[in-house]
């Protein structure tokens, strides 16, 4: 089956929810997303939304708060385009539904690690859920938005891709789609495809991201020729509620920014001792703290306690967090939280310009699928909502301008050819694969490196991409194969990565490397696949 649209959204979060909204007063466009509408890293998203609304606040300390935790690597212009242009996208997510939490007359602001001051909009304690829900039943109203669930892209498809040679400049025609539902692989071609897909938590043991986030357009976009950066920089979300019925159910950042303590399960206080900031320090920092006083002190949790604030505010405080722990059996304002961290964001991503489009023309990718130069070493709490909401704003303009500009003589996409393909009766090899790699990521390439581990999980990588190559061109398709395949390219492009550089900055810690090198690594890392 062949789909032609002006546009192809793949993925269903903040950023392609907001490009879609806005690219329909220009044209077709089609959301493609692999579960439910709802179901992506936006709908998480607890604590917040950063921007500078208060008289208090200033645009260059929100852009100083985001230099200093991106750790010397953020790309400065980007910084504070990203920040000045804050305001108006906020503007656009009240007008499309989106209901912010108020106190009196004026929007509730809350402060997080490695913020200066209050600026932080949310909704509650489920500020994710709310800019979802509105964005989604927006994009349902629009007539010229078609939105396809439970479909998965396969690949996208370029002209050097179908010409099978190499094409300067190489451009994006749209991609190939498993329908879930029925097994069948669609055609879509469009003039212009966004890559939207999220992030690649699932690539770690542990991690606070939902089963979606397997990294899909980072290891499309590879796969098809765009250049991908940073992959190195995966930030673990300091506090993941450690309870073994609790599915990777996170404890905002805010709890923190509310005065909550980080204790050891003899409850002695011990963040003074890494950072000036103590508990609202960077969340590198504070991962890694953890992760030392659990290793050296023998433990499998430490303690988040916000028991010292009245009960009352921290039940309207986050309500939520509240309810969900009080159904594990623990009541936040009489007892600590068991915590651990847990992968949580991807800071780096496929590199694009100020205007989200890739090194592939008509290509475009917004939100943590992206490397902007935003986040740096260290993604500032709140500032992910913030940059996708921007980037999809970006991204349309420039993409309507290419619209107009351009006379689309593509060549024809090649509908799907399964070949001598047949159904697997060996679904063990997907599951097996899928747990290894999981598995020698988290503890190899993880909140704690060397060049032994990543030299070893390189090796493992090799291995198992050779079983998933083989698998993949035998077996028909299905959603598990397709994410399996993309996670392996993911772990490999963030092992490049992390061989590159040969220093410790923000997320990534090589004890081989312990200190940060600013003469020879204050810059990016890069990856492109060789044809």
């Amino acid at each position: 089956m062949k789909l032609e649209n002006d546009f192809l959204v793949i993925g269903s979060g903040i950023a392609g929810l907001s490009f879609a909204l806005q690219a329909a007063a220009h044209g077709k466009v089609a959301i493609v997303t692999k579960r439910e509408i709802s179901e992506s890293a936006t709908n998480y998203a607890q604590g917040g939304i950063a921007t500078v609304s208060s008289k208090d606040d200033t645009f260059d300390a929100h852009v100083e708060d985001t230099l200093v935790a991106g750790a010397g690597i953020c790309h400065e212009d980007v910084v504070r385009m990203v920040v000045e242009e804050g305001p108006a996208v906020i503007s656009s997510l009240i007008e499309w539904g989106v209901k912010f939490t108020t106190s009196g007359d004026a929007y509730d602001l809350t402060r997080e690690g490695g913020h200066s001051q209050r600026r932080i909009l949310h909704a509650e304690d489920i500020t994710g859920r709310e800019i979802q829900r509105a964005l989604v039943a927006a994009a349902r109203a629009n007539k010229n938005i078609t939105i396809y669930e439970h479909h998965i892209a396969i690949d996208l498809m370029t002209e050097s891709k179908i010409l099978r040679k190499r094409v300067k400049p190489n451009r994006c025609i749209g991609a190939h789609v498993l329908d879930i539902d029925s097994g069948t692989v669609k055609t879509f071609k469009a003039k212009i495809t966004l890559l939207a897909t999220g992030g690649a938590g699932k690539v770690y043991l542990y991690t606070c991201n939902p089963d979606v986030a397997t990294g899909d357009g980072v290891a499309m976009a590879y796969r098809a020729g765009a250049t991908i950066a940073n992959m190195e920089f995966m930030q673990f979300h300091p506090t993941t509620l450690y309870h073994p019925n609790a599915k990777s159910f996170l404890i905002s950042e805010a709890v923190r920014g509310e005065g909550a303590i980080l204790r050891r399960r003899d409850g002695t206080a011990f963040m003074e001792k890494y950072h000036k900031l103590k508990d609202l320090a960077p969340r590198d920092i504070v991962a890694r703290a953890i992760d030392n006083e659990m290793k050296t002190y023998g433990d499998d949790c430490v303690f988040l306690d916000i028991t010292h604030k009245d009960p009352e505010y921290v039940r309207n405080r986050f309500p939520n967090i509240y309810q969900t722990c009080l159904e594990y059996g623990l009541d936040m304002t009489k007892q600590g939280l068991p915590v651990v961290p847990a992968a949580h964001y991807l800071c780096g991503g496929v590199a694009v310009d100020t205007n989200a489009e890739t090194d592939i023309q008509h290509l475009y990718a917004i939100g943590e699928v992206a490397f902007t130069g935003l986040h740096g070493a260290n993604r500032l709490a709140s500032n992910s909502l913030l940059e996708a909401a921007v980037y999809a704003g970006r991204a349309y303009v420039h993409a309507v301008q290419q619209l107009k500009s351009n006379d689309y003589h593509f060549p024809e996409i090649p509908v799907w050819d399964s070949g001598t393909a047949t159904s697997s009766d060996e679904m063990v090899v997907v599951s097996q694969n899928w747990d290894e790699i999981r598995r020698f990521m988290w503890n190899y390439v993880g909140i704690v490196r060397s060049d032994k581990r990543l030299e070893r999980a390189m090796h493992r990588i090799k291995l198992i991409q050779e079983e998933i190559e083989d698998y993949y061109w035998n077996f028909n398709v299905t959603s598990d194969l397709i994410e399996l395949r993309n996670i392996a390219t993911v772990a490999e492009l963030i092992v490049k990565c992390a061989r590159q550089r040969k220093e410790s900055r923000g997320l990534h810690y090589n004890i081989d490397y312990a200190d940060r090198d600013d003469i020879h690594w204050n810059k990016d890392t890069f990856v492109k696949k060789q044809f």
